[in-house]
């Protein structure tokens, strides 16, 4: 486990752009009803979930990873030629190899930035956030586009109604950089713990479980998860998470003006927001339309969010992530 703090005695570190990408095609409740044995009233009761997006057969992590840097950059006045560094949170890439960071910085362009992806579920984004600050805060880089994308349609098994009704396709992207005035980032808080690794995963395609025949009959490379774990845990290790990168900075939930959870499931963040403090009204949620989007979730939920007013300059926010691995984490920032 591990956690984190501006560097001391540094300008702080902050998000100067957000962006995000949704593919045009809406899968709606009433569609899945005529795909597996479900109803929109289940649905709903359930999770939350009305819609969500599905990318087209031809459109890859990467393309909708480009599209919502781009507009990312637009919005951060900065060009592709002043990124030093593109982290890409999936866990849906192009392909193993190379990494989908160099797909989004060959399509944009950005010849001086070196590139990576991260592999952390749900979490990947507030990883990325997080190793992306600490080279920043560093001076090892000056601009960092911090991207989350996802193509969950892939791997998600359509045949399955109590997970096929979760997952939807999207990206969503920041560009990072020292700020000129406030706060920025003042703390995070990450987590895993591999023991649980069997609650939430994809088991085959790696070198485990190599992609053949027989892994194809098993139906091995579609998600797989033990829902009423997943959310006892979820719970439980988003609101420490929250409540241990909030005390790193001095502050508690009433400090707070804005949460942006990972929208994986609304009886998820309902319980979340009890728990931290019967604080539902702070919580921003976009899951009704979009579903869950794993890495891109909160950075989606985020760029709506700045682009709609909702956040003001001084308020502050707190991001909360929980994914497979298990991972988790939590990220306090100053807007």
């Amino acid at each position: 486990m591990s956690a984190s703090d501006p560097v001391r005695n540094a300008r702080p570190v902050t998000i100067v752009g957000t962006g995000s990408y949704l593919p045009e095609r809406v899968l709606t409740n009433h569609d899945l009803e005529k795909m597996v044995e479900t109803s929109d009233e289940w649905i709903r009761t359930r999770t939350g979930i009305s819609e969500r997006h599905i990318a087209r057969d031809d459109e890859a992590s990467s393309d909708m990873a480009t599209e919502a840097a781009r507009r990312a950059m637009r919005n951060a006045g900065v060009t592709p030629e002043e990124a030093d560094l593109i982290v890409v949170a999936t866990i849906t890439p192009d392909m193993f190899f190379p990494n989908t960071a160099c797909f989004v910085q060959d399509r944009l362009g950005a010849r001086n930035a070196y590139c990576m992806d991260l592999s952390a579920a749900c979490s990947g984004f507030l990883y990325g956030m997080d190793a992306a600050r600490a080279l920043i805060a560093e001076g090892s880089v000056r601009t960092a586009l911090v991207i989350g994308a996802e193509k969950l349609s892939c791997i998600t098994d359509w045949r399955d109604r109590a997970t096929c009704v979760l997952f939807g396709d999207g990206a969503g992207a920041v560009v990072m950089r020292r700020a000129d005035a406030g706060r920025g980032i003042m703390a995070s808080h990450m987590g895993s713990d591999g023991a649980l690794a069997e609650l939430l995963n994809l088991p085959g395609g790696g070198s485990r479980n190599p992609a053949s025949p027989a892994t194809l009959d098993r139906r091995l490379h579609y998600m797989k998860m033990t829902g009423n774990e997943v959310f006892k845990h979820a719970v439980r290790y988003m609101c420490d998470a929250g409540q241990k990168a909030l005390q790193r900075c001095g502050m508690t939930i009433d400090d707070v003006d804005w949460v942006i959870p990972h929208q994986a499931n609304m009886r998820i963040i309902s319980a979340i927001a009890s728990r931290l403090g019967d604080c539902m009204d702070k919580f921003i949620v976009n899951l009704d339309r979009v579903g869950n989007l794993s890495a891109a979730s909160v950075p989606v939920c985020l760029d709506e969010a700045a682009r709609g007013g909702k956040l003001k300059k001084g308020d502050i926010v707190l991001f909360v992530a929980f994914g497979g691995g298990f991972t988790w984490g939590a990220t306090v920032m100053e807007w």
